[in-house]
């Protein structure tokens, strides 16, 4: 890794026309998708780089944030020119160990550019003419010009829309790390992620060795689409079927374990949801929800209880998703009401049984999107007894037959 001199480019972004023009005259050159050299990351981002793009990626310390942005660094360096690596957190020697570690190809066409004060980075990058430009992070960067702190709101809210008017009036593909408070959000104002084109997450259990990366935001493609990694020694490594990742642990399963055909963005995943069901050592009962939605969970628990009879009200009501995968569709409805009735009565549903199917309050299981797919998702995986709303028309009868 070194700083190298690279000549000067013209921008290659036409002069612009003064006044409005019509819709079917505005030029379309230079808007070409470029890829990562990673096909998954690609698909999260809608088919690749768009030039002048801004994204954000924003997770907890130790995700993988760094590493996945310099092996992306590697990859456009080698396929599309300089690069401006910008680490406001290290030096350059940490970021030379880390490419080392990660046996990354240095061709020169990664500039390491250790500097905070974002003017002097703005102010090297129009003499580079970089097609890359990666701000790591957006917290520690700062203009001279903004009165505050570095990581104030107004030096986050200034350096956001300084580095945006770059990269559209340069084309350079820019990437900006965000730092994420307690709850997960990334820290900083608001404005920041409506000004970036592209808000992407880190999320999951990052105790484990896989990491999911999904996106919140995308003007150049669907919200809600997810990339799996797995972390290793020489760093993040795609994982091309996200389905037996999320089941790989499911293996003679007791009760209260249910699987879900979902959607997941525009792929149909196969993920594992569990439930346990116990009665209450308190007077008011517990109902706990990890990567599910705490009102939903209450919304199921309540329909088991009023359309089939299921005495909850005197026992907690534990309900999580395997693999760290948050789930919010309502396809999931049927699968964790299954894996609720499953722990409750303690009898475990068939090895090869998958659900989906959204509950309404009266019981009845409805109709989702893209129920196709999801099924044939599930055959592929070798799961053949089906519970869908096409073969059960409420809870009660899904619950019968999966448990008979």
């Amino acid at each position: 890794m070194r700083v190298a001199a690279v000549k000067t480019r013209a921008s290659s972004r036409p002069s612009a026309r003064s006044g409005p023009i019509p819709l079917s005259e505005v030029d379309r050159s230079g808007t070409a998708r470029g890829s990562t050299g990673l096909p998954e990351f690609d698909a999260v981002l809608g088919g690749g780089i768009v030039p002048g793009s801004v994204t954000l990626i924003g997770g907890p310390p130790g995700a993988g944030k760094s590493t996945l942005l310099l092996q992306i660094a590697a990859n456009l360096a080698r396929d599309r020119g300089p690069v401006i690596y910008v680490c406001g957190e290290e030096s350059a020697a940490q970021v030379r160990l880390r490419a080392e570690r990660l046996a990354l190809d240095d061709n020169g066409e990664i500039l390491v550019f250790p500097e905070t004060n974002l003017r002097e980075v703005l102010d090297q990058a129009e003499k580079l003419r970089p097609r890359t430009l990666i701000l790591d992070s957006i917290q520690t960067v700062w203009l001279p010009e903004s009165e505050s702190y570095a990581g104030s709101v107004t030096q986050i809210r200034d350096c956001a829309q300084a580095a945006m008017e770059f990269a559209k009036r340069t084309d350079c593909a820019t990437f900006i790390v965000g730092h994420v408070t307690k709850d997960g959000s990334i820290a900083g104002p608001r404005l920041l992620e409506h000004l970036v084109d592209t808000v992407l997450y880190f999320e999951g259990d990052l105790n484990g060795d896989h990491r999911i990366v999904r996106a919140y935001k995308n003007r150049f493609g669907s919200i809600d689409e997810i990339c799996v990694f797995t972390m290793q020694s020489d760093g993040l490594r795609e994982v091309g079927n996200p389905s037996e990742l999320f089941l790989s642990g499911r293996h003679g399963r007791p009760s209260g374990s249910c699987v879900v055909a979902g959607i997941v963005g525009s792929r149909p995943v196969l993920i594992e949801v569990q439930a346990l069901v116990g009665e209450t050592s308190y007077g008011t009962p517990r109902r706990l929800a990890n990567n599910v939605d705490q009102a939903r969970l209450a919304m199921i628990i309540a329909v088991l209880e009023r359309r089939v009879g299921l005495r909850l009200g005197t026992h907690d009501v534990y309900a999580s998703v395997a693999g760290g995968l948050r789930v919010s569709e309502p396809a999931a409805d049927l699968g964790i009401a299954l894996a609720i009735a499953s722990s409750f009565r303690n009898r475990a549903l068939p090895a090869d049984a998958a659900a989906f199917g959204e509950l309404g309050l009266s019981g009845e299981v409805r109709a989702v999107t893209a129920a196709a797919r999801r099924i044939a998702e599930a055959n592929k995986l070798g799961y053949r007894t089906l519970l869908t709303p096409q073969n059960c028309a409420d809870v009660a009868q899904a619950i019968e037959l999966a448990l008979s």
